[in-house]
């Protein structure tokens, strides 16, 4: 028996092209994803007056790191949570959840309340995101969608370029306060067209929630996280700290594991990991993170120790990448909204990347700023190439009453990768780095020269021309080994994103209806197999 066509979320229909309504609806979530990533960026601007407002200088750096594990620890469990609760109000719940976490941090008044209340925003932030994926993802059909994940690049690149430059004006014209209180206003006009407008089906199911799944898989994130970032740059690998976050870390990974064969409703049902195609996403999606955004802050290291640019100008240069990534990504999109397939496209990121870190490992202090220019660009363009496929990739898997969890546990296997890049590239330079001072600027000037100090604006600016430039030389070659580690891994994912098969995206109306979901009914719950079977 065929099934009766669903009914379009926010006023689409088959014979006619999305209405001002859907319009609506999607830029009101594209600015609520806004907030989550500009929060990420506006922050780092203020952070100087905030230390002397508020003290802490010794803890400033988990301003960041809060809110960057709050959002991690929160993706794949608000994912869930719409899965069983309603997409909709689990949205809205998270962006109250900012909003309140934003407030928090604009009251605080000690730098612990500050860290406290931003992790607090971290989630809400995490929540949202994700939340906005899988909105996208019951509103339209993975075809549909793709013109709507193209935004997704435009509003990434938006954030990025706002937000130090809008820090650092509200920092100066109202005080670092207003970098969180201006979250508000903003969410408010969310919440209000989101609870107005946005229409999706109500889960008539008995919601089954897996407490214990949630409880191991926020510890493992957490712990995960706080190795990644400590390991090789706070603690060295053999210490303690990190030798009991490393077993911790494995222990509950594999407790959690155990949780999901057991649990009636599970957070990440290991049964996602049947379907070919979405367990090569997710590989692909940890490779992506680690050799892209892991990568990032190695870029600008090399851009100010080895090509000597200032801040302002290997600024400039980063802008060259970031319009790779934000261009290739949103016309990779079109190309999939026109055609269906999306498969060539993590294809060609994975051999890009191997040819910019190729092109990276060559350059050196004589390297000219339009060669730079060049291959952080090609850099960006490799990154642009995945970015919204692989979130293509992982719908098309997708039934309706999973779209929350497989785009959670995607996105949360990218975030973890680039934790592990950073803590992994961090090794490989800094074991060369100190054999590299050690051997060659040992006794080259009167100042000592350390891993610690070598970046200091004051030390090199005592040192001879001869001496900085064998200081460019010694980081030319740390940086080296880490370009060079890039290729290695980029080759894995080109082997592993050759196999992923040429699945057309499915077509038709959104995911949203009136009517109950009934999950596990092939025939509408509006997945890949679905529209294959339907008659």
């Amino acid at each position: 028996m065929a099934s009766r066509s669903p009914e379009p979320a926010v006023g689409t229909s088959a014979s006619s092209a999305p209405s001002a309504r859907t319009h609506a609806v999607v830029l009101t979530l594209m600015a609520a994803v806004f907030l989550s990533l500009l929060d990420s960026q506006i922050v780092a601007t203020a952070l100087p007056r905030v230390v002397s407002d508020l003290g802490g200088l010794d803890q400033f750096a988990w301003v960041t790191t809060g809110y960057l594990i709050g959002g991690s620890a929160s993706v794949p469990v608000f994912g869930k949570l719409g899965d069983l609760f309603g997409r909709r109000r689990v949205f809205m719940a998270s962006v109250v959840l900012f909003l309140v976490g934003s407030a928090l941090c604009g009251l605080a008044q000690t730098m612990g309340q500050l860290i406290a209340y931003r992790v607090v925003q971290g989630i809400g932030s995490g929540g949202l995101f994700i939340c906005v994926l899988a909105l996208i993802g019951e509103m339209f059909s993975p075809r549909e969608g793709a013109r709507y994940y193209g935004w997704f690049s435009l509003t990434f690149g938006a954030a990025s370029l706002a937000g130090p430059t809008l820090g650092g004006v509200l920092t100066d014209l109202t005080g670092w306060r207003w970098v969180f209180l201006v979250n508000l206003p903003v969410g408010a006009v969310v919440l209000i067209v989101a609870s107005s407008m946005l229409r999706l089906p109500v889960q008539s199911k008995k919601a089954h929630i897996d407490y214990v799944g949630v409880l191991l898989l926020v510890t493992a994130i957490v712990a995960l996280n706080l190795l990644t970032g400590w390991a090789g740059v706070k603690h060295a690998w053999t210490s303690p700290v990190i030798l009991a976050l490393a077993t911790g870390s494995v222990l509950v990974v594999a407790l959690f594991v155990r949780s999901q064969r057991r649990a009636v409703d599970p957070v990440i049902p290991l049964r996602l990991f049947d379907d070919q195609t979405f367990t090569i996403v997710v590989i692909l999606n940890f490779i992506a993170g680690l050799v892209g955004l892991g990568l990032i802050n190695y870029l600008v290291l090399w851009l100010q120790t080895v090509l000597g640019l200032d801040v302002q100008r290997s600024g400039y240069v980063l802008t060259a990448m970031m319009l790779g990534v934000v261009l290739t990504s949103w016309i990779s999109t079109k190309v999939v909204a026109h055609t269906g397939s999306y498969r060539w496209f993590p294809v060609l990121s994975m051999a890009v990347f191997a040819v910019a870190a190729v092109l990276l490992s060559t350059a050196g202090p004589t390297t000219s700023i339009a060669l730079a220019v060049l291959y952080v660009l090609v850099f960006g363009i490799a990154g642009g190439l995945n970015s919204q496929a692989l979130s293509l990739a992982a719908r098309n898997t997708a039934s309706r009453r999973d779209i929350g969890a497989v785009q959670g546990t995607a996105t949360l296997m990218r975030q973890l990768g680039t934790g592990l890049g950073v803590s992994f590239f961090a090794a490989l330079m800094n074991g060369r780095l100190g054999t590299g001072l050690r051997d060659r600027l040992g006794d080259a000037s009167d100042v000592h020269i350390d891993k610690a100090s070598s970046l200091s604006p004051e030390v090199i600016g005592r040192l001879s021309h001869h001496v900085r430039l064998e200081l460019a030389g010694v980081y030319a070659d740390s940086l080296r080994a880490v370009f060079s580690a890039v290729v290695p891994i980029a080759l894995v994912g080109l082997v592993a994103a050759l196999f992923l098969k040429d699945i057309k995206l499915a077509g038709g109306h959104g995911q949203g209806t009136s009517a109950p979901d009934r999950s596990g009914d092939d025939a509408t719950d509006g997945s890949p197999v679905a529209a294959r079977r339907a008659p």
